[in-house]
């Protein structure tokens, strides 16, 4: 999904920068920087919404930016993601800074990328509620982010909501409460049933009512199990449906 977030990637190995600005330029719009002098010139010169960088380079490392930028009014609500090794997570960098991720080097360039995108949808989501008219209901498609990336960020970005859903004719209500989906409902069917209906939703319309609440408790798993299970289901059924394929091919020949 192409969205208007702006990344600055930082890092002084050429070849790393290179291949994640190739693959991350489909998610959002990429700018680069060797080192992070020059990361915190053109993160000054224009801000981006999310910078990723690597925390152990010559000169000035990634702590040291995170601290300049979160020092400067203008540059303090950059998110941050730091690309370290474990030792230096477990060792140096503590889970109080203000960064949204670290991603421990060295990486499979498809999990980074997972993760990243995580953030990128959730300060998508953020952009487009600054973005939404004065009744204070943001709408959109599931074509520009489907049900999946959608809950995700709700949940990243901690939010008390109504997501509703509509295909055709069907329609789906899922109410968040600080990022936890409380109440689904789908038809006559209700709690992670309701969920699990819609998690390979990529066509349709969505809208997110942020004054919507359901008190009821309909649900049983957290936010992130309704997706594991979601995806598991519907990972088993994707199986079955390719072996019941080759069983027809088989008895056709």
């Amino acid at each position: 999904m192409a969205t208007n977030v702006k990344i600055l990637l930082v890092d002084d190995n050429p070849m790393v920068l290179g291949m994640l600005r190739q693959t991350l330029s489909t998610l959002a719009e990429v700018s680069t920087a060797g080192d992070a002098a020059d990361a915190l010139l053109k993160a000054v010169d224009e801000t981006p919404d999310l910078l990723i960088s690597d925390y152990r380079m010559p000169g000035m490392d990634g702590r040291q930016l995170l601290e300049k930028l979160k020092s400067r009014p203008a540059t303090s609500g950059i998110a941050v993601i730091l690309m370290a090794s474990k030792s230096d997570i477990s060792e140096r960098l503590s889970l109080q800074d203000p960064v949204e991720d670290y991603i421990e080097k060295p990486f499979f360039l498809k999990d980074a990328t997972q993760r990243i995108k995580r953030v990128v949808d959730r300060i998508a989501l953020e952009k487009m509620a600054k973005a939404a008219p004065s009744d204070g209901v943001l709408r959109g498609s599931l074509s520009q982010m489907n049900v999946i990336d959608l809950v995700q960020s709700l949940e990243m970005g901690r939010k008390s909501c109504m997501l509703t859903m509509t295909k055709s004719e069907e329609k789906c209500e899922v109410y968040f409460t600080q990022g936890q989906v409380n109440h689904a409902a789908y038809g006559s069917i209700t709690g992670d049933e309701a969920v699990f209906k819609v998690l390979r939703w990529t066509e349709g319309n969505f809208q997110i009512n942020f004054e919507g609440k359901a008190s009821q408790q309909t649900t049983t798993l957290n936010t992130q199990g309704l997706l594991m299970e979601g995806l598991r289901l519907l990972d088993e059924s994707q199986r079955d449906a390719v072996q019941a394929e080759g069983e027809d091919v088989l008895l056709d020949t």
